[in-house]
């Protein structure tokens, strides 16, 4: 392992420990909205006589 990789590897995790917590609930709330669009269409679809 070359001192370069190892570095990147401490910076990832360092940065994974720092902004984990914010990353996750990003990630949450941008599954929370690909859900209610999902729906959303799903609905507008059964409205306008969908398959």
């Amino acid at each position: 392992m070359t001192t370069q990789l190892a570095f990147d590897l401490i910076m990832i995790a360092l940065a994974a420990r720092v902004f984990g917590a914010d990353a996750l609930a990003l990630l949450r709330r941008l599954a929370a909205a690909g859900v209610r669009a999902g729906v959303s269409e799903m609905s507008r679809h059964e409205r306008e006589g969908g398959r």
